[in-house]
C-alpha cells in the first residue's frame, strides 16, 4: 500500500497527527492539510489539468495546475516543489501564496469528500509539462481569462475547489480584482449558485 500521508488537523488549523492518504479520503474524511497550485508560463498562460480516471475523488474532471498534500515535518514550499515534479514532471519556481487561508468541503458523485485546509499558490515554470498518467490524463495551456470564462459559464465541469478558488483570485478575473467572478455567492460545498 502508498506510505503517502496527510497531516490532520483540529478546528483551529493545528496538527494533530498523521494518517495514511489513501484511508483518510472516504464518506467521512477528516480535515486535514493540503495545497492547490496555479502555474504560469513565460507567455502568462496558466496550466490547467484534468485528473485520471485512476483517481480517488473527481477522476475526469478538469482542475488546476496540480494539488497535493504535505507530509509530516514537509515544509509547504518543498511539498509543493515535490509535487509539481511528481504529478507533471514540472520544475517551479517564484512560488507566492495567494490565498493563505482557503478552506473548503465538497463530496463528489461517489460520496467521498475533500476537507482540506487547502492554501493556494501560484508558481511560474520554464518548461512544459510531462504528465504522470497515474494522476494527469491531459493537460492545457490557456489564456486565464479565457478560463475564467469557462468557469463562468459551466462551473460544473471542474473541481469544485478550482471553482471557489478561482472566484477569490484575480488571475481568472477581466477585471483583475477578486470577488468580480460574475458566480454570484460560492457557498462551502463549492457549487456557485
Amino acid at each position: 500500500m502508498p506510505t503517502e500521508r496527510v497531516v490532520l488537523l483540529d478546528e483551529d488549523h493545528a496538527p494533530i497527527g498523521s494518517e495514511l492518504k489513501h484511508l483518510v479520503h472516504s464518506e467521512s474524511t477528516p480535515l486535514h492539510l493540503a495545497f492547490s497550485c496555479h502555474v504560469l508560463n513565460a507567455a502568462g498562460q496558466v496550466l490547467v489539468s484534468r485528473r485520471s480516471l485512476g483517481k480517488q475523488a473527481w477522476p475526469g474532471v478538469w482542475t488546476n495546475s496540480f494539488c497535493g498534500h504535505p507530509q509530516p515535518d514537509e515544509p509547504m514550499e518543498d511539498a509543493i516543489v515535490r509535487r509539481a515534479r511528481e504529478e507533471l514532471g514540472l520544475t517551479v519556481r517564484d512560488l507566492r501564496v495567494v490565498l493563505p487561508d482557503f478552506r473548503y468541503r465538497a463530496v463528489d458523485a461517489s460520496g467521498v469528500v475533500e476537507n482540506e485546509v487547502c492554501p493556494v499558490y501560484l508558481a511560474v515554470t520554464d518548461g512544459e509539462p510531462w504528465p504522470n498518467p497515474a494522476e494527469v490524463m491531459d493537460e492545457h495551456w490557456t489564456d486565464p481569462a479565457a478560463l475564467g470564462s469557462a468557469l463562468r459559464a459551466a462551473p460544473w465541469a471542474f473541481s469544485p475547489w478550482f471553482v471557489r478558488q478561482a472566484y477569490e483570485m484575480t488571475l481568472y478575473t477581466p477585471s483583475g480584482s477578486a470577488g468580480t467572478f460574475g458566480l454570484g455567492t460560492v457557498p462551502a460545498g463549492g457549487t456557485p449558485r
